[in-house]
């Protein structure tokens, strides 16, 4: 496939910004608290997608505008049309919702670049997943998450929710959180280290940008391999999983830039990473 522009892209559905070497996506809707639709999900989900073959961006923070990251999918844009599908006994047009949302995890997850979510105020369901999704997550003292799934007569099982929360808070508290859909407050978010920090709102897009910048200056081969390795290793044995990073290590002895480090420690300097 042919290179993806990061730079050039022009999003539709929320904010895309390039700086640097550090993208960040903006859900900008903030009269409804930056809800998806079905348009935004498939626009990011495709984004995800493409930033896979993209060179110029090597770090990505997702955020909101208006003081909240996201209230989940827009009751009458998504949640309406959805019943009407129910109603109308449409099971393939719900399957396709579904694993339409699902898709934008998966592409998520599956996006080389670390993700950070610069996450304040509301953080509800699809919201609450796509901070979940993410690598790092940033909050702050008034964040309100909740996967609230089970609030509208659903399962708590959406979006990997099942299979990726318990692994950030444990089994006990995500399965609490999943079968309640009860908001879990900033100070247990961050106790249980589902955000990696607290900090002031008027800071929490700054400081998740400038850990973006810090990880775009790292070795890019080195953090895609460290995220692929984080992720398939949910499913190997101890041992597979050390003869996997045995063999994802040597693949990054083979890039310049070991070389680089090597040689900068050598000459007492800071090594400057190209991603090759």
């Amino acid at each position: 496939m042919n290179k993806f522009n990061a730079a050039d892209y022009k999003a539709t559905h929320f904010k895309w910004e390039v700086s640097g070497k550090v993208a960040t996506i903006t859900l900008n809707r903030p009269e409804r608290k930056n809800p998806l639709t079905f348009e935004s999900y498939a626009e990011l989900g495709a984004l995800f997608r493409k930033l896979e073959h993209a060179s110029d961006v090597k770090a990505i923070v997702i955020t909101g505008a208006g003081g909240n990251f996201c209230s989940g999918g827009d009751v009458h844009e998504i949640i309406g049309p959805l019943v009407k599908m129910q109603e109308a006994d449409d099971m393939p047009g719900l399957l396709a919702f579904t694993r339409m949302t699902g898709e934008l995890v998966k592409a998520m997850r599956h996006c080389p670049q670390p993700i950070i979510a610069a996450v304040d105020g509301i953080c509800a369901g699809a919201g609450a997943i796509i901070a979940m999704a993410s690598d790092i997550r940033i909050g702050t003292a008034r964040t309100k998450t909740a996967f609230l799934f089970v609030r509208v007569g659903l399962a708590g099982a959406d979006m990997g929710a099942c299979a990726i929360l318990p692994r950030i808070i444990g089994q006990g508290r995500a399965s609490e959180l999943l079968y309640t859909g009860r908001v879990m407050s900033a100070e247990e978010a961050d106790k249980w280290g589902f955000y990696n920090r607290l900090v002031a709102p008027e800071q929490v897009l700054a400081e998740s940008q400038a850990l973006a910048k810090e990880l775009s200056d790292g070795p890019t081969f080195g953090h895609a391999m460290t995220k692929t390795c984080l992720h398939q290793e949910w499913a190997m044995d101890v041992d597979s999983a050390i003869e996997a990073e045995a063999q994802a290590q040597a693949i990054c002895m083979q890039t310049k830039d070991y070389g680089r480090a090597y040689r900068a420690f050598v000459a007492k300097q800071k090594p400057v990473f190209e991603g090759n």
